[in-house]
C-alpha cells in the first residue's frame, strides 16, 4: 500500500460503516490473503442476517416503499411546518404584538374633551310641505354635585350596573371582549361594561358599535380611572345618562318621574331611576306595556336585592319597600296640542328605522341617538287635513264633553290617524285633547279591542283562501248563515263552547254575509272564522298589517277581541283599498343628521291577499255605509256629495271602545273612542258619555255614532272631488243575493234596496245598491240552500261573554 492510501485509511479509521453489499445472489469480492482489515468492520452472523433481510425487502417492494415515504413526506412536511414549538411561539408573538399595539394605543390616545353629543342640539319637525312643525326645544339637564344626591340612592346605581364600581380599575376585560367578538360577528351590543365605560361611551365618544370606538372606550376609561376619583366619574355617570321622558340627568330624572329635585329622592326611587336606565323606553310607566311594567319591577328588586348583599342597605328595610309608581309625565314647552304627539309618533319610527338599518344595535341605543339632537325629521303629515281632523273631533265630541256635568265624559279618550292608501304617509294624526293633559298616544296605543272593524278581516280570509262553509257552500257575499243571537258555533259538527250574542241579543235568521256584515251580526261572523279556520284568519290578518305576534287562533278573536291601534287598523284597510297590496302607514317623509340622510322602506309593499278577495271586502263594506250601521252618520250626512265610501262600524264589551274605520279611494281613516279612568288608567265604559248619544236609546257609545261622525266631519271636508271605486269583483258593490230565502225575516236583504238612503247620488256605480238584485253575478252558488244547514245549530243563549259588540 502507498503512503497516500494508508495515510487515508487511517483518516478512515473504522468511523465508516462497511460499504453496502450488492444484490441477493451476487457473491462479494474476496480479500486478498494476507491483506489486513484497516477500519472495515466485518459484519456479525446477527448484522449479516439483518443486512440480508433489509436487502430483500427493498428487492422485492422498492416501489411501494417508494410511494409511501412520498405520502410521509406529505405529512412531514406538515408536521415540520406546525411543530407545537412553532404553535406556541407564533402564539407568544401575536399576544406581544398585541400588547405593543395596545401599549401604543394606549400612550397615544388621550382623554378627548366632551363629544359633540354631550352638548345636545335641538331637533327639527317639519310638515310634509317643509314648514316649521316644532324644534325639540332646550336640553332637559341639569347637573348636580354628587353631595346633593343621598349616598343611599347613589349605591342604587352602582347596585344597579357595576358592582364592583368601587374596586375595579375601570374597565370588565371579559365583557368588553365579549362586546368586541359580538360586533365582529355582527350580533350586535350586550351588557359587560363597567360604570366608567358606560360613562367613557356617552359623555367623551359615541353610540356606534364600532371595534375602533369600544377599544378607545377602553383605553380612556382606563386613563380615567388613573386619574379621576370614584365619586367623579359616578356623578359624571348619572348626570349624563339618559332616562327617558326627554330627561339627561339624575336631576332632569328625578323631576320627570317623581316632580321633585335629587336631593329628596328615596332609595326605592333611585333604585327605579336606576333601573331605569337599562330601557327607558320599555320601562317608562306611563307608556309601558304590561310586560314593561313586570321587567322594570323585577329590576327594581334586582337593584335593592344587590343593595343588601353589597351591606349598603339593611335586609329588613329593604323588605319594607313598596314600589314607588312614578308621577304622571310633564310635557316639554312647545309639544302642546298634538304636536307632542306628532313629534312622538315620528321619533319612534326613526328609532325602529336606526335598528333595521344598523345605525343603532338596539331601541335603547337608538333611542339616546335620537334624543341627542341635531335632526332634521319631515313629516307626511298634510297641514290642511291635519287641521281638519283636530277640528272634527273637537266639534263632533271634545265640544260636547263636560266632566263637571257627567263624570264619564271624563273618561272618553279619542284617537284617530289618516292614510292616502296609494302612498302609505299619514297625512294626518289625533292622539288626544292636549299632550300636556293626556301623555299617551291615543293614535298609536295598542291596548284597546278593534272590535267588529276585524269582521272585514275574517271576509278577506274566506275569500282570500276559497274557504268554503261545512256543508261545502263557497263563502261569498251572498252565502247564507243562521244570524241567531247566541247560536252555538261549532266545527264539523261539534260545539266549540263559544256562543256570541248579537248586539242587544237581537235574532236575525238566514241572512246574507252582506246582511249580516251591514248590521254587525256577531253570530255569522263567529261561525265563519271557525268555518275558514282561525289560524288561516290570524294568517291573513298579519298579511294585512296587523301585529299578531302572540295573538291565540281561537274563535273568540272573530269579535276583535285583541288589542290594535287607529294607526293598525288604518294599515289594514288602506290595504284592502290598495287591491291587496301591502300598505304600511309611514308618518316620516326623510330624516337626516349632520347631512347623512336615514334611508326608509317602500311603505307600499308587495301583493299580500287576491286583488279579487281586497275588492270585494271593499264592495261589502259600501253596503255598511249605504244600508247599515253608519248609515245615518256617514251616508245622510251633507256633505258626502256622492262620494262613494266603504268602511266598518265597531263596539267592544261593554263598550270600554268604540270605532269607525272607513275609506275612499283616496283616503282611508280609522277613529277610535276610549273609555280610560283618568286616575287609575283602567279601561272603563263610555256609556252614557255626553248625555244624548245620536242614535243610542241605551246611551251607549257605538261605533256609528261619534266615530262615524267625527270621520265624516273630516273626510267630507277634506275632499278634492268626487271619486268612485274601481273594483276588481265579481260580487257587485253590496248587492243582495236574488234566491234569498223565503223564510229570511222581513227586514233581511230582499227589503234592503228600498230603504237605501234618498241622498245616495243618482251617480252611484251601477254596481251601487240602487239597483241590486238584477246584477247579482250570475255565478253565485245555485248550490245556496233554502235554509240554514243541519249541522248548525241555534242553541240557546248559553255564552258567557255580554260583549253587546256590533255597531
Amino acid at each position: 500500500m502507498g503512503r497516500a492510501e494508508e495515510r487515508r485509511a487511517r483518516q478512515r479509521g473504522g468511523r465508516r460503516a462497511a460499504p453496502p453489499a450488492r444484490s441477493s445472489g451476487t457473491a462479494a469480492p474476496t480479500r486478498p490473503a494476507g491483506t489486513a482489515s484497516v477500519g472495515i468492520a466485518e459484519p456479525g452472523p446477527m448484522e449479516g442476517g439483518r443486512a440480508a433481510a433489509r436487502r430483500a425487502a427493498q428487492g422485492k417492494g422498492g416501489r411501494g416503499k417508494a410511494g409511501k415515504d412520498k405520502g410521509k413526506d406529505g405529512r412531514g412536511f406538515i408536521r415540520r411546518l406546525f411543530t407545537w414549538k412553532k404553535i406556541v411561539g407564533g402564539f407568544l408573538g401575536v399576544c406581544l404584538l398585541g400588547m405593543g399595539a395596545f401599549i401604543a394605543l394606549y400612550m397615544m390616545t388621550p382623554i378627548p374633551a366632551a363629544n359633540a353629543d354631550a352638548t345636545l342640539q335641538s331637533n327639527v319637525y317639519k310638515y310634509s310641505d317643509g314648514s316649521i312643525l316644532t324644534r325639540s326645544g332646550k336640553l332637559n339637564r341639569e347637573t348636580v354635585d354628587l353631595a346633593q344626591v343621598p349616598k343611599e340612592v347613589q349605591h342604587t346605581f352602582v347596585a344597579a350596573e357595576n358592582k364592583t364600581f368601587y374596586k375595579d380599575s375601570g374597565v370588565d376585560l371579559r365583557g368588553t371582549a365579549r362586546g368586541l367578538l359580538n360586533t365582529l360577528s355582527g350580533k350586535g351590543a350586550q351588557g359587560g361594561s363597567t360604570i366608567t365605560q358606560q360613562y367613557v361611551k356617552n359623555y367623551y365618544l359615541t353610540q356606534n358599535q364600532t371595534v375602533t370606538r369600544k377599544l378607545k372606550e377602553l383605553v380612556i376609561s382606563l386613563k380615567l380611572d388613573r386619574q379621576k376619583t370614584k365619586d367623579y366619574i359616578l356623578a359624571g355617570y348619572i348626570n349624563t345618562s339618559y332616562y327617558g321622558r326627554g330627561a339627561y340627568g339624575i336631576q332632569a330624572a328625578s323631576q320627570a318621574y317623581y316632580h321633585k329635585d335629587a336631593q329628596k329622592l328615596t332609595v326605592q326611587e333611585g333604585a327605579y331611576l336606576a333601573a331605569l336606565l337599562q330601557a327607558p323606553n320599555q320601562y317608562d310607566w306611563a307608556i309601558a306595556s304590561d310586560t314593561g311594567k313586570k321587567l322594570v319591577q323585577a329590576r327594581w328588586n334586582y337593584v335593592l336585592d344587590n343593595m343588601v348583599e353589597m351591606h349598603w342597605l339593611d335586609a329588613s328595610k329593604r323588605q319594607a319597600l313598596k314600589f314607588p309608581v312614578p308621577k304622571a309625565p310633564k310635557a316639554p314647552p312647545g309639544m302642546e296640542g298634538q304636536t307632542g304627539y306628532l313629534v312622538d309618533a315620528a321619533n319612534a319610527a326613526l328609532e325602529r328605522q336606526l335598528v333595521a338599518n344598523g345605525t343603532a344595535s338596539n331601541i335603547n341605543d337608538a333611542e339616546a341617538l335620537v334624543t341627542q339632537g341635531g335632526w332634521t325629521v319631515t313629516l307626511n303629515i298634510d297641514k290642511k287635513k291635519q287641521k281638519s281632523l283636530e277640528r272634527s273631533v273637537k266639534q263632533q265630541l271634545t265640544s260636547r264633553l263636560d266632566a263637571k256635568k257627567r263624570k264619564v265624559d271624563g273618561v272618553v279618550q279619542a284617537g284617530a290617524v289618516s292614510v292616502d292608501p296609494k302612498t302609505g304617509k299619514v297625512v294626518a294624526l289625533y292622539g288626544g285633547v292636549d299632550y300636556f293633559k293626556h301623555y299617551t298616544n291615543n293614535a298609536t296605543r295598542k291596548d284597546y279591542q278593534p272590535a267588529s272593524t276585524f269582521k272585514p278581516v275574517i271576509l278577506a280570509a274566506a275569500l282570500n283562501e276559497d274557504a268554503k262553509t261545512q256543508d261545502g257552500r263557497a263563502i261569498d257575499a251572498n252565502t247564507i248563515y243562521d244570524g241567531t243571537s247566541g247560536r252555538q258555533v261549532v266545527d264539523n259538527g261539534t260545539k266549540v263552547g263559544f256562543a256570541p250574542p248579537n248586539e242587544d241579543k237581537q235574532n236575525y235568521g238566514k241572512i246574507t254575509v252582506q246582511k249580516a256584515m251591514n248590521d254587525s251580526v256577531n253570530s255569522v261572523f263567529a261561525q265563519m272564522g271557525v268555518d275558514v279556520g282561525m289560524n288561516e284568519v290570524m294568517t291573513v290578518a298579519g298579511k294585512l298589517g296587523m301585529d299578531t305576534k302572540g295573538m291565540q287562533a281561537v274563535p273568540a278573536q272573530t269579535l276583535g277581541s285583541m288589542g290594535a291601534s287607529p294607526m293598525e287598523m288604518a294599515g289594514i284597510y288602506a290595504t284592502l283599498d290598495n287591491h291587496g297590496k301591502k300598505v304600511t302607514p309611514t308618518i316620516i317623509k326623510s330624516a337626516e343628521r349632520k347631512n347623512q340622510p336615514v334611508s326608509f322602506p317602500n311603505p307600499i309593499g308587495s301583493q299580500v291577499i287576491t286583488p279579487e278577495a281586497a275588492d270585494t271586502v271593499t264592495s261589502v263594506l259600501t253596503g255598511v255605509v249605504d244600508d247599515g250601521t253608519a248609515k245615518t252618520s256617514v251616508a245622510s250626512n251633507p256633505q258626502r256629495d256622492g262620494q262613494q265610501v266603504a268602511g266598518k262600524t265597531g263596539t267592544s264589551d261593554n263598550n270600554k271602545s268604540a270605532w269607525f274605520t272607513g275609506f275612499t279611494p283616496s283616503l282611508v281613516t280609522s277613529v277610535g273612542l276610549f273609555g280610560e279612568d283618568p286616575k287609575s288608567h283602567a279601561q272603563v265604559p263610555m256609556t252614557g258619555a255626553t248625555g244624548n248619544v245620536p242614535g243610542s236609546p241605551s246611551g251607549r257609545i257605538n261605533g256609528g255614532s261619534y266615530p262615524a261622525r267625527i270621520w265624516a266631519a273630516y273626510t267630507f271636508g277634506v275632499m278634492d272631488g268626487v271619486t268612485k271605486f274601481e273594483l276588481d269583483t265579481t260580487q257587485g258593490a253590496a248587492v243582495q243575493p236574488s234566491d234569498t230565502p223565503s223564510s229570511t225575516p222581513s227586514n233581511t236583504p230582499s227589503s234592503t234596496p228600498s230603504n237605501t238612503p234618498s241622498s245616495t247620488p243618482s251617480n252611484t256605480p251601477s254596481s251601487t245598491p240602487s239597483n241590486t238584485p238584477s246584477s247579482t253575478p250570475s255565478n253565485t252558488p245555485s248550490s245556496t240552500p233554502s235554509n240554514t244547514p243541519s249541522n248548525t245549530p241555534s242553541g240557546p243563549l248559553d255564552n258567557p261573554l255580554n260583549p253587546n259588540d256590533g255597531q
